[in-house]
């Protein structure tokens, strides 16, 4: 305290701040970014543990005995889908109420803002099919999800059919004391939202849905099941949701846990964890799991019908099969087998999942690192800015400079008036405004004289405002400064992204198919937005691309 009282010594310790103001900022950069990465390496992260007392041990014993049933019900129900054209309502209702479920069903509409360029659909409607099992031994006011997605095509059919094994199997047990509603949700993220709103008696999204008839108790935990095959090499566990959000890690502990019981191998961000962390290969790894959880998170999109679940406080995760050319296979048994053993240690919660992290990331399964251990990272990169700040006020606070005569300097007295700070930063947020609203309410305009579909006229409206913004009052003489700013600016950024993000999966493309897929990653953003609330698109546009344009202002300050 006695530094910052005296006034000599504040005095000093502000100039040393001041004249060693670049160096300290390019130390902190340097530590913030070494400190991020030295996460990845395996001693300075923390071993995953179980931290719910009501789950801490999988001494459970799994009988599930119908895999090959599942599955041939998965076929069944495939077949249906195929006559159908679609959700097979009817044939999903009758088998659901043949296993002794109570079956209602929920229709819904939404008119999206652009046809997706996935499916190329405007108008989005379908039905939703669950059955709730009544727990026989508790008063019904707590219950448990099981989701399998009805999607287009082959794909997730065996997961269905798996679903409605369990249902038939649970049936028959006496041991629940949560009702478990198995829910097959059709159009993926669009038919779960729906859900999600007539479940909670909500609708923040302006989707059109009929009132839910039947209702169980307050949801404590969720699993979306994805397979697509008769059997798996291994399981691949999601955890992302909606604009970066988590469930519990004791939620993915259970997972762990159990696939180590059972004998299955299993991944996240698709990757098997390797017990070579001293090695560089090991490390690298251990980077590319990290930086894949963190991108996904930063993209702000569900990774899974998991994510919407998110934002109503339940814990969920995805459990999604890969089957790829590994010689090691897992049979439809054993992954019921697993899903059994995990409902049977969730329906002993007492309360919600609590006692573990919300704020984490994963260099692999076993290993975590919490945010108290990343935050630091953050924090030294945020010290710049406090030290830039000082900086500036450390000059305006400067007494001007005197000339030889003692006279000061009327050039250096002066300084620019209110409206010519003000206009560049209202013209700065205006931009952003019209980069947040103008790409979808212009897209019929742009249909009709230009020759391109809606959503490359959202997606070329919102390029054509953020280019716009550029026209400001520009100085040639800082070609080289424009350069790299233009080279940090968020375009750039995402689209840079973009191309890191393939990296880290392994699936590097040419330039040509990493611009296709930075537009659609465009167009994908306004959509999530739209549809469910994903708030990445407008913190770009209203607040990081304003800002960005005001450096730009200054940089070209005349």
């Amino acid at each position: 305290m006695g530094l910052l009282s005296d006034p000599n010594r504040r005095r000093a310790l502000i100039g040393l701040l001041t004249r060693l103001n670049a160096p300290i900022c390019v130390v902190c950069y340097m530590a913030g970014v070494a400190w991020f990465m030295g996460l990845a390496f395996e001693p300075f992260t923390l071993r995953t543990y179980m931290s719910e007392n009501a789950m801490g041990s999988t001494m459970v014993e799994e009988r599930f005995p119908a895999g090959e049933r599942a599955l041939a019900t998965g076929r069944e129900f495939a077949a249906h889908k195929k006559k159908t054209g679609g959700m097979p309502v009817d044939w999903l209702v009758k088998t659901m109420q043949s296993r002794g479920l109570e079956v209602f069903t929920q229709r819904f509409s939404r008119r999206l803002p652009f046809p997706d360029e996935d499916k190329e659909r405007y108008m989005v409607k379908g039905t939703n099919v669950y059955g709730i099992l009544r727990a026989p031994r508790a008063p019904r006011t707590e219950a448990l999800v099981l989701s399998a997605p009805c999607t287009a095509g082959d794909h997730n059919n065996q997961a269905v059919g798996l679903l409605l094994g369990l249902a038939q199997y649970f049936r028959n047990q006496v041991y629940w004391a949560k009702d478990i509603i198995f829910l097959v949700n059709e159009h993926d993220l669009i038919g779960m939202q729906a859900w999600l709103e007539g479940y909670h008696h909500t609708n923040t999204t302006g989707m059109d849905w009929s009132p839910l008839q039947g209702r169980g108790g307050s949801i404590q935990a969720a699993l979306s099941l994805e397979l697509s095959s008769d059997v798996v090499t291994s399981l691949d566990l999601v955890l992302e949701g909606l604009n970066g959000q988590l469930p519990n890690l004791d939620l993915a502990n259970l997972f762990y846990a159990f696939c180590q019981k059972i004998g299955v191998l299993c991944t996240t961000q698709g990757k098997l964890q390797r017990n070579d962390w001293d090695s560089v290969s090991g490390y690298s790894h251990a980077v590319q799991t990290m930086m894949l959880m963190a991108m996904k998170q930063a993209s702000g999109r569900p990774w899974g019908d998991h994510g919407l679940f998110l934002r109503y406080h339940i814990e969920a995760a995805t459990i999604k099969g890969i089957n790829s050319f590994r010689q090691y296979k897992t049979d439809a048994t054993t992954v019921g087998r697993l899903l059994e053993g995990m409902y049977r240690k969730l329906n002993n919660l007492l309360e919600r999942l609590h006692q573990s992290y919300f704020f984490y990331l994963m260099s692999s399964l076993s290993h975590f690192v919490s945010i108290g251990y990343y935050m630091p990272a953050f924090g030294l990169l945020g010290v710049i800015l406090l030290l830039r700040a000082l900086d500036l006020w450390v000059q305006l606070a400067s007494p001007p400079p005197r000339t030889e005569d003692g006279v000061v300097d009327a050039e250096q007295v002066s300084s620019p008036g209110v409206l010519s700070v003000l206009t560049p930063l209202v013209i700065s947020h205006l931009t952003g405004a019209a980069l947040y609203t103008l790409p979808i309410h212009f897209q019929e305009m742009a249909v009709e004289h230009f020759p391109v579909s809606e959503t490359e006229a959202v997606v070329l409206t919102a390029i054509a405002v953020y280019t716009a913004g550029l026209a400001l009052p520009h100085n040639t003489n800082r070609v080289l400064s424009a350069f790299v700013l233009v080279v940090l600016s968020p375009a750039c950024t995402l689209l840079f992204s973009v191309f890191f993000f393939q990296e880290l999966q392994e699936m590097p493309v040419s330039f040509l198919d990493g611009w296709m897929l930075y537009l659609s990653v465009i167009s994908q953003g306004i959509l999530d937005h739209a549809l469910y609330g994903s708030l990445v698109y407008p913190l770009v546009a209203l607040l990081v691309y304003p800002c960005w344009l005001l450096f730009w202002n200054i940089l070209f300050w005349k």
